[in-house]
């Protein structure tokens, strides 16, 4: 942070358009009434990042991308104080009014005056954040900034959960073993189900969901072979994508069995369909579950954190400069990466 032209400055990542990003000094933020600015110290990235990037979600332009973060109270505004300069926090970043149809039937992520840092409010791909203080958590001595970014991803699995209500015995396959799906075994594994199986084109990625909790891996190249038996009526109880992939998703409706239960996890362009054999769905009686976001979960996955019973460090398998970020949105990605995360520490 440095003062220029009367102002405190500071460096951020900005996309400006569709597949049109550069780092550059921007003010930094102010806390207004009920507000805290927080020193940025970790901020992940994540696929919907990319997606905003490419011009593929609903954020306008320009934008500060960066939803998932942990850092230092810097800060606090007036009514604000239950936070102190120098406590060191995460944050759920999104804003819902409290007061329409789907705040008062407990359907928070669908508010009609729906806001989120990072999504259509500036984020913490920059070194300060300004937010509600009311979206604040103090982060655990025991958790560190690098997993305090990473409760924000776990409360979306936590949300995704309560949806599907996995049920003990239940078998499950899981499409992706990327970060969120490393989540998704460790999740599943405690959640009672009897196998799991999880699906991915990296080798790596198999190897950590077989030592975090899969049952059984398959390369995604020999899915159809190795899966030969597990179609129709011998199909799985739980079937989820976590990739995003249209491709992907078609194909899996296959290994569904009867009162069988699908969640869309994985985001994709908003453009994206699938084919559906409807009488499928019909006689086969599945139920279609779709999962945005997270919904009042995020003290549950701090929780989770916090007690252990959810480890995510691991998974952190790159740190970036704001440079090197800018460079991973235009293509610096590899397929070995899980996690990465932009480090301010």
């Amino acid at each position: 942070m440095k003062r220029g032209d009367g102002e405190m400055k500071m460096k951020a990542l900005v996309i400006d358009g569709p597949r049109s990003a550069a780092v550059r000094e921007v003010p930094v933020p102010r806390a207004r009434p009920g507000e805290i600015v927080v020193r940025v110290l970790r901020a992940g990235i994540c696929g919907t990042d990319i997606h905003i990037y490419n011009g593929e979600y609903l954020s306008p332009y320009p934008i500060i991308p960066g939803h998932e973060f942990s850092g230092v109270v810097v800060e606090v505004g007036e009514g604000a104080e239950q936070f102190r300069e120098g406590d060191r926090v995460a944050a759920d970043p999104n804003l819902s009014c409290g007061s329409c149809r789907f705040c008062l039937s407990g359907r928070a992520n669908h508010c009609e005056r729906w806001d989120a840092i990072g999504v259509t409010l500036p984020g913490a791909m920059a070194e300060y954040v300004a937010l509600p203080a009311a979206l604040a958590m103090r982060l655990p001595d025991r958790l560190s900034f690098a997993e305090g970014a990473l409760i924000e991803p776990a409360a979306c699995v936590v949300q995704a959960l309560r949806r599907l209500k996995p049920e003990t015995g239940d078998r499950a396959l899981l499409l992706g073993a990327g970060a969120m799906g490393q989540q998704w075994v460790q999740a599943l594994a405690r959640s009672g189900v009897s196998e799991l199986v999880v699906v991915d084109l990296a080798p790596e990625k198999l190897e950590m969901a077989a030592a975090w909790g899969a049952t059984r891996t398959v390369a995604a190249d020999r899915m159809t072979g190795e899966l030969e038996d597990r179609r129709g009526k011998d199909g799985f109880e739980i079937v989820i994508d976590t990739t995003g992939v249209p491709q992907v998703i078609e194909n899996s409706f296959q290994y569904l069995g009867p009162c069988g239960r699908y969640v869309q996890f994985g985001v994709t362009t908003e453009e994206a369909t699938v084919a559906l054999r409807t009488f499928g769905l019909y006689q086969m009686e599945w139920t279609l579950i779709g999962s945005m976001a997270l919904n009042h979960t995020f003290a549950p996955a701090l929780a989770w954190l916090e007690a252990g019973r959810l480890s995510v460090g691991h998974l952190v398998t790159r740190e970036l400069s704001l440079e090197g970020a800018l460079d991973f949105f235009r293509g610096d990605r590899r397929s070995s990466d899980m996690k990465v995360q932009i480090s301010f520490e």
